[in-house]
């Protein structure tokens, strides 16, 4: 039976999580994962005021094969990055284990949703983490059914409800707006550009559960 397991992680456990510490306007999110022959390729989407400085540390790490900019807009990117192996362990580690990340966004700390196609999966990735040194702690193992569209939470995690819950209560999303996203993000003790994040991973989760609704009939 498919699992999916929510685990979390600090910046310094994994390579690509150490250099986009460097970078404090920075935010990144893990599209998919394509694993080549000898490399692991991560298609990633990077947010905020310091993309040209990643870039360019990314093109200079001797790390990276490569890395290529596939879109742009004004303060995100979505890049395609060819990992020298093994060098980034974690993201080869999901791979290796024949796991799909289902969302992977950097915070004040790493969360991965990853799908397993059965427990054996996850005790294979466990065992590769032991065996790298990869320390995360494991906050919720749920089957797919668990993990439907139609639940009361939206599939949030705990920061991106208390974020966007205090949006709402405090007016951002009204016309005109009644707050700021700095007055919002100091009441939390977080930056910015984290509850930024939050509120926009959160939305889009609700406005994408609301909308599968309306389609397929559901009340």
């Amino acid at each position: 039976m498919a699992i999916v397991a929510e685990i979390s992680i600090e910046a310094d456990e994994f390579l690509l999580g150490r250099i986009i510490a460097e970078y404090p306007g920075l935010s990144v999110e893990i599209e998919r994962v394509v694993p080549a022959a000898k490399r692991i390729m991560p298609y990633i989407w990077g947010y905020g005021t310091d993309l040209d400085a990643f870039e360019a540390a990314m093109k200079a790490s001797p790390n990276v094969a490569s890395i290529t900019v596939l879109d742009e807009y004004e303060d995100r990117a979505l890049y395609k990055i060819e990992w020298e192996d093994p060098a980034e362990q974690l993201i080869t580690g999901i791979a290796r284990t024949d796991a799909t990340i289902l969302e992977a966004h950097s915070d004040d700390e790493w969360l991965f949703r990853i799908r397993f196609e059965e427990h054996a999966g996850l005790t294979r990735f466990n065992k590769y983490c032991l065996e790298n040194d990869i320390t995360y702690r494991l906050n919720r193992v749920s089957s797919l059914a668990d993990t439907g569209a139609g639940e009361d939470d939206y599939g949030l995690t705990e920061a991106q409800y208390e974020a966007l819950s205090l949006a709402v209560e405090r007016g951002y999303f009204k016309v005109p707006r009644e707050v700021e996203y700095e007055e919002l993000a100091d009441e939390l003790g977080v930056s910015v550009q984290a509850f930024s994040e939050r509120v926009r991973r959160g939305a889009d989760k609700v406005l994408e559960s609301a909308f599968n609704q309306a389609v397929s009939g559901k009340p």
